[in-house]
């Protein structure tokens, strides 16, 4: 059991203790920073008296069993920059009633692996202030690790705190937080409807994790302008539609799910997008073109063979009229030579008009042969 009465400093780090039972509170202020509870056994609800906290800027409670809706008195708190709630039973929706949420410097949000269901909140996105990125369109400036001022008592004059993550389908711990990490991973959790094309405006994010949950409708276009975007998870949800030609635009993306979805269409035709492996776009069968096997019906390339059955029709009427052909020649055969060989009469009549002719058309070739004849015949 844990007793709030002893979070009033910097930093409370109880990471991986096998702590159990509940967490106490009490009314009262605290200057703490830090509060680390990861991987313990901790359960009930997660305790108002953080709220307190005025200066807190990291909240990790991931992988306890804390069973609690979504704490919206953190809204009042906007020093924070971390909070993972990961691996619990948080559940119920994000909405957050009354006065309306800003955490100007929240860069890390993990809720994968809780029951959160509803739609995804537009007022949730638009509340992560530092992600939009300001005047310089998704570029931060500041790059140096998230640090914390201590008394001049401290053996060292900063801290740097660390968290665990996952980007790309891997847990990594990031020892040093940049102020320019951005992550929202929302993954394996019972959202439902469209994704909020309000995502289009947080220019900063990094990673986007929304896989495993009910979510619909299109891919928003909106997505092309995550152009700072390097891994992209919509995996195991109902999403239909094409995938936008705006997709193409994302060119630090590292990493790209979106198999096992209702998408159609042909793949964007971008060296980034189409030099992931097929994997990332199975379980869509409506989708084609590289790089997966099958190509769009209406693919047309210089050089590209046609279809089997175009080509089998091809060479089907090529035969057809080579047998034509023949036929023709055969029949016409039948036609000439048959009367000349049984028909008497037609023989007489088709010899002189024959000799008519060609008096006709070689009048001088005859002259030449008859003097030759008469040169022969001369004694």
């Amino acid at each position: 059991m844990l007793d709030c009465k002893e979070w009033n400093s910097f930093r409370t780090k109880f990471k991986g203790e096998q702590l159990t039972g509940i967490i106490e509170s009490f009314p009262g202020s605290c200057d703490l920073r830090t509060l680390d509870l990861n991987g313990n056994f901790l359960q009930g609800k997660l305790p108002k008296c953080l709220s307190n906290c005025a200066m807190l800027e990291i909240l990790d409670v991931g992988s306890n069993k804390i069973n609690d809706e979504f704490p919206c008195w953190l809204k009042s708190i906007p020093t924070l920059h971390v909070v993972v709630l990961r691996s619990n039973r948080f559940h119920g929706s994000l909405e957050c009633p009354g006065t309306q949420i800003a955490w100007p410097h929240l860069q890390i949000v993990d809720l994968a692996h809780n029951s959160f269901s509803g739609k995804i909140p537009p007022a949730f996105l638009i509340a992560l202030k530092v992600m939009p990125g300001g005047e310089n369109d998704g570029k931060l400036l500041k790059t140096d690790p998230l640090q914390f001022e201590l008394d001049e008592d401290y053996i060292d004059h900063y801290y740097r705190d660390e968290v665990n993550v996952t980007s790309k389908n891997l847990e990594m711990e990031l020892v040093k937080i940049q102020n320019i990490f951005t992550s929202i991973d929302l993954s394996s959790n019972k959202f439902e409807g469209p994704i909020p094309v309000v995502l289009g405006q947080l220019r900063a994010l990094y990673i986007l994790n929304l896989s495993r949950n009910a979510l619909s409708g299109k891919m928003p276009s909106s997505f092309g302008t995550l152009k700072l975007l390097e891994s992209l998870d919509l995996s195991n949800n109902s999403l239909s539609g094409e995938i936008p030609k705006q997709m193409a635009n994302l060119s630090f993306l590292a990493f790209l799910n979106l198999s096992y979805n209702h998408l159609t269409g042909r793949i964007p035709a971008s060296t980034q997008i189409q030099s992931f492996e097929a994997s990332s776009f199975i379980g869509n069968d409506g989708l084609c073109g590289p790089p997966l096997t099958p190509n769009c019906s209406n693919d047309e390339r210089p050089g590209v063979s046609q279809s089997p059955i175009k080509k089998s029709h091809s060479e089907s009427s090529i035969d057809w009229n080579f047998i034509s052909a023949e036929l023709g020649f055969v029949f016409g055969i039948v036609i000439v030579l048959l009367p000349l060989a049984f028909w008497k009469a037609w023989r007489i009549w088709y010899w002189q008009h024959v000799d008519d002719l060609l008096y006709r058309i070689f009048p001088l070739w005859i002259l030449c042969t008859n003097a030759v004849e008469g040169q022969i015949t001369e004694p």
